[in-house]
């Protein structure tokens, strides 16, 4: 069945019945013709017989002088029948009752009967039965006028068609033959033609196939110079061309893909209906926590702001922004329309994370009021105080001198304020200066924190120096300004420390440097105010409320001091068990 199908059995096929048809008409007419031909030949020759014998006989008048001549010149199978007015016959070379069957038909016969001039030839085929036979047997009659002594007579011929039908079988079966043999031919020649036509189209074929499959160098060979090896020529050119345009296609979308994964905002494109097309990994971390932030009835593929941005786009054709928070962050969407033609066939929405800005933009407030808070409690005390000098408030001079020492404490307060705040706006712009110097790490640890064995007396708190290093440990360091960490954390620690409270420095050798640990047993720092602790002016806990002399700057100039040393600073804490401050310094 797939052989019928294809274009080779379509093709050998349609030669096959088209030469078939020819064939089977040539031989019709063939037939035919040799029937008619072998006939006609037969008619022609008994005709110019009969004619010869009627001349013989009228021109000697003398009938037995034809029946010789005729017995003479007519050779098996013709018979021949000399009748005059239709009631007497002579024959020869047959049996008499076969004879007189003939002469029967030729008697009943009126168009025979009608030969009455020299002018007129008939000549006729009929069918007779012999007696040796079942048989029926077809003869050809001729007959031609005769004229003697007076009377009219007919001078007959007949032949039977026996040979002539033997003649015409073989000639039938040669033209049969010829024909079987022209269709045996015809065929291998019609499938040698289709597989000859069809082997390239084949091969175009498999070629198609194969770059259906995406391998665009397959090539078709080029076998012929003919329609078809142009129309190879043609696919391979095809191929070349699908490879060069699939090649620029997948360049610009690897761009495309490119720049949308290293965007830093996401980008999320929306069919009309709200279907989400393409995204990139900042969307996907967008619509996942949205997708978190969900109920598990909920059936929204995106945040109700988005796709109420997104009818207003199709709406009005115009760019919509809005802003929202998910888990804890802010988003800034700003959501345009799409074209196709002059049509709207969707959206695409830029969602920026606004969350760093926020926190700068609330950071910058913060500061401004914390400056404003720190700056205001000395400058009303100063203005107090100094109102109260101008007025003679005071009336001993030992008044006057305590006025003057309170006036001069909040000024040194001022000025540890604007000093710290300077030096932390050169350290977050990065204009730090470092002195840095090698000196033995232990020493200059315990060193730092013996200075505090007074104050801790003082306070009622132990103070103890840890350290497992070996005392030739040398550490390239900036001295004064890790004294300075050090000592606001060792600081800290006593201020924070209730009366008969420990406060430990403890010093380890570790890969690559040394870690320092601050640890104090007072009242902690909450868990959730754990992650603002390095911020500048942070005081949310009541128990680490600085004292009067604090400027709320140290921790966060410590963190900068630290980083700027390549090192990292962190905080562990529990309430009403104490703080741990650590920090690492490489060698």
């Amino acid at each position: 069945m797939r052989l019928w199908r294809s274009v080779v059995g379509k093709l050998w096929v349609t030669i096959l019945l088209l030469v078939s048809f020819v064939l089977f008409i040539l031989t019709i007419l063939l037939l035919e013709f040799f029937q008619n031909y072998h006939v006609g030949v037969v008619e022609k020759e008994l005709t110019h017989t009969a004619e010869k014998v009627a001349r013989v006989i009228e021109n000697h008048n003398d009938l037995t002088l034809g029946m010789e001549l005729g017995k003479e010149i007519i050779d098996e199978p013709v018979n021949i029948i000399i009748s005059l007015d239709q009631n007497q016959s002579l024959y020869s070379q047959d049996s008499t009752v076969f004879q007189k069957k003939i002469h029967h038909y030729i008697s009943k016969d009126n168009k025979l009967q009608s030969v009455k001039s020299k002018e007129i030839t008939v000549k006729k085929e009929v069918e007779l039965s012999k007696e040796s036979s079942n048989r029926y047997e077809n003869v050809i009659v001729v007959g031609t006028p005769l004229h003697i002594n007076g009377e009219d007579g007919a001078v007959y011929l007949y032949q039977s068609l026996g040979v002539i039908k033997d003649t015409t079988r073989q000639t039938t079966k040669l033209i049969l033959l010829a024909a079987g043999i022209a269709i045996i031919l015809t065929t291998i020649f019609a499938f040698f033609l289709s597989t000859r036509i069809t082997a390239p189209l084949r091969k175009m074929r498999e070629a198609a196939f194969e770059v259906a499959k995406g391998k665009f160098d397959t090539k078709v060979p080029i076998l012929t110079k003919d329609e078809i090896g142009e129309l190879a020529t043609g696919f391979n050119q095809m191929g070349r061309q699908l490879k060069f345009h699939i090649n620029a296609l997948s360049q610009e979308k690897e761009q495309l893909s490119s720049i949308l994964s290293s965007m830093a905002d996401g980008v999320i494109t929306f069919n009309r209906d709200g279907t989400i097309l393409i995204t990139n990994p900042p969307a996907d971390r967008f619509l996942q926590h949205w997708y978190y932030e969900q109920s598990e009835e909920g059936e929204e593929a995106i945040p109700t702001t988005v796709r109420e941005l997104l009818q207003s786009v199709v709406v009005t054709e115009m760019e919509q922004t809005d802003e929202l928070s998910l888990q804890g962050r802010s988003y800034v969407v700003i959501v345009s329309p799409l074209y196709n033609n002059n049509t709207i066939r969707g959206a695409v929405a830029v969602v920026r994370d606004m969350t760093e800005e926020r926190r700068l933009d609330k950071l910058r407030k913060d500061f401004i009021a914390n400056v404003s808070h720190e700056l205001r409690t000395p400058i009303s005390m100063l203005q107090g105080y100094s109102e109260a000098i101008v007025d003679d408030i005071a009336g001993s001079e030992e008044e006057k001198k305590e006025i003057a020492r309170i006036i001069y404490d909040e000024s040194l307060r001022m000025g540890r304020l604007v000093n710290d705040l300077l030096d932390l706006a050169r350290m977050e712009a990065g204009h730090i200066t470092l002195n840095k110097d090698v000196i033995g790490v232990v020493p200059f640890t315990e060193r730092v924190t013996n200075k505090f064995i007074g104050l801790a007396k003082e306070k009622k708190v132990s103070i103890y120096f840890e350290s497992d290093v070996e005392l030739n440990k040398e550490i390239f360091i900036d001295p004064d300004r890790i004294e300075q960490v050090l000592t606001n954390l060792i600081d800290n620690a006593l201020r924070h420390t209730p009366t008969g409270g420990e406060v430990t420095v403890s010093l380890k050798e570790k890969k690559g440097g040394f870690l320092f640990h601050v640890r104090d047993t007072g009242s902690g720092i909450p868990e959730e105010d754990l992650p603002f602790v390095f911020e500048r002016f942070y005081k949310a806990d009541k128990a680490r409320t600085r004292g009067k002399s604090g400027t709320g700057l140290g921790l966060a100039i410590a963190k900068n001091i630290i980083e700027s040393h390549k090192g990292h600073i962190q905080v562990q804490s529990k309430v009403d068990q104490g703080t741990t401050f650590t920090f690492f310094l490489p060698i």
